[in-house]
């Protein structure tokens, strides 16, 4: 994806995004990585795993979803205020091919960042024999949460 330039609103916006993604069980559960954080840009990696399938042996859908949805989340994080946390409020996905591969790289490019929505678009990557396989694209809009108790920046 070409990545426009956006300016982060806060010096560590970096830190702020591998803090979080740190704090995800979810990630650490599919074993997820992050691979590409730039202003408006994240892309989160995975392995083909067993336990990451469906019947027919396809990275599960519910899992490139899970993936996806956090490599837009984190790319509007990179741009949100020091005092916001970032919730997903809506997703749209487009499942294009089944996801075969032996590696799996998810990107989210915010398209339009706000003070409260953002909008995001995402594309899931299959890695399969060296060949690379676009099997999703998301369109993701996100809010800026500010002053919720229980909701860590």
């Amino acid at each position: 994806m070409s990545n426009p330039v956006f300016e982060p609103q806060v010096a560590d916006w970096s830190a702020r995004v591998h803090d979080s993604f740190a704090r995800q069980g979810a990630m650490q559960t599919l074993g997820a990585r992050l691979a590409q954080v730039d202003p408006g840009l994240v892309a989160v990696e995975l392995d083909w795993a067993p336990g990451l399938t469906q019947q027919h042996g396809f990275l599960h859908a519910g899992m490139l979803a899970t993936a996806l949805d956090s490599a837009c989340g984190y790319a509007g994080f990179t741009l949100m205020a020091a005092d916001a946390a970032v919730l997903t409020i809506e997703f749209k996905i487009n499942l294009l091919a089944p996801a075969k591969g032996q590696r799996f790289r998810m990107e989210g490019q915010v398209l339009k960042p706000g003070r409260t929505i953002s909008v995001v678009e995402g594309r899931a990557l299959a890695f399969d024999d060296g060949r690379e396989r676009l099997v999703a694209t998301m369109n993701c809009t996100l809010m800026a949460v500010v002053g919720r108790e229980g909701i860590r920046h």
